[in-house]
């Protein structure tokens, strides 16, 4: 593409490269999709596995097909993804420069190494936990039996959370590196952190104690590893300003 003469791009040329790019990653989003939707009896497997023997229904006639198309969607967009994520950043960095870069890739890989962390610890530790309590509550009377639609839904809002939770150490070190949290701020409302992390386990989690715990302990990590993360900001900074 052409240039002016300060090294810019005219604004239509970069329209028509933001044209392009989001061009490419619905074709991706596409592809991917329909590939996943061609395997959606796989994918469904693993969303029920933690429901062992238990069979999902649906009441409605297109209420079965429309779960697939979400959960194709789903799938398509989680495997289309670096290649959404690759036309952003091939958009974007030719007018950033390279600390700029360096911040931006170092964030989007920490999100998603945390964000992964935090489905699979749901999906292997706490969602069965979950899972169990509500079935307790089934007796010869009340039959537990889940409709496609909704067990989707609340399987993917429920690992979503704990994808978001996950992002506390990530969220801790940019305010940090931006000068809105320190270490000693950290450090000093351990007790009150500790108060709020109590609360949003009962909430996240079924109202028994082992689930709690089992959501706790994590908490408790990336809030301990926040503060480091937001200590070797500091040091960096302190470093760079002495320098």
């Amino acid at each position: 593409m052409s240039k002016n003469r300060d090294g810019t791009m005219p604004v239509l040329e970069h329209l028509a490269e933001l044209r392009t790019r989001l061009l490419i990653s619905a074709g991706a989003l596409l592809v991917a999709a329909i590939i996943c939707f061609a395997h959606v009896e796989l994918i469904r497997s693993i969303f029920t596995h933690p429901l062992d023997q238990l069979r999902l229904i649906y009441l409605s006639p297109p209420e079965a097909f429309m779960a697939n198309i979400r959960l194709a969607l789903l799938s398509g967009l989680i495997v289309a993804l670096p290649v959404i994520i690759y036309q952003m950043l091939a958009f974007t960095f030719p007018g950033l420069v390279r600390g700029e870069k360096i911040f931006i890739v170092s964030v989007l890989f920490g999100a998603a190494v945390l964000f992964s962390s935090g489905v699979v610890f749901a999906y292997y530790v706490v969602f069965p936990f979950t899972l169990r309590f509500f079935l307790q509550f089934g007796t010869d009377q009340v039959a537990p039996q889940f409709t496609v639609s909704e067990y989707i839904s609340f399987v993917i809002s429920f690992h979503f959370a704990f994808g978001a939770v996950f992002q506390l150490p990530l969220l801790t070190w940019a305010l940090g590196k931006i000068g809105l949290l320190s270490t000693a701020f950290l450090r000093q409302n351990r007790k009150i952190a500790l108060l709020i992390m109590l609360i949003g386990a009962s909430v996240i989690t079924p109202p028994d104690i082992i689930s709690q715990v089992i959501m706790l302990v994590p908490l408790v990590f990336l809030y301990e590893l926040g503060i480091i993360m937001v200590m070797i900001s500091e040091r960096k900074r302190l470093r760079y300003l002495s320098g």
